[in-house]
């Protein structure tokens, strides 16, 4: 099946787990929602730092992390940094709404193994995870 036709009926995520990185509720909700189909254990971290924390932190690795360019505290280049020197092996996945070639150059740079703009439908989202799972 390619990525590009994945259906959603056919995914059980069930044991696997992703950390969604972003600040705004709304942005949040709505990858929540976008996920629920899927099974997957959805963690939720509102800025970089506090990611950084429980990635580091965490002794069960995440599936996958979906990581907002824009945050409070610590943006999203700076935790894909800090989470790629210890964690290497878990997927990331930037979300921004900046659409701009040189952001997106700067999230590679950073270390993301994706790279999505928002607004990010549904089955996008899910084909883009469904690389790395």
């Amino acid at each position: 099946m390619k990525t590009d036709e994945i259906n959603i009926d056919e995914i059980n995520w069930s044991d696997k787990k992703v950390l969604i990185v972003e600040d705004e509720i709304m942005n949040y909700l709505y990858l929540e929602e976008a996920l629920r189909e899927t099974s997957a254990e959805v963690i939720w971290c509102k800025n970089g730092q506090e990611a950084v924390e429980k990635v580091v932190a965490e002794k069960n690795l995440f599936d996958v992390i979906l990581m907002d360019v824009k945050m409070p505290l610590m943006n999203g280049y700076e935790a894909t940094k800090i989470i790629k020197k210890y964690k290497p092996e878990i997927p990331i996945i930037i979300q921004t709404a900046y659409a701009m070639q040189n952001e997106k150059q700067k999230g590679y740079d950073a270390g993301c193994d994706e790279y999505l703009e928002k607004p990010i439908k549904q089955d996008r989202l899910l084909s883009a995870i469904h690389k790395f799972l």
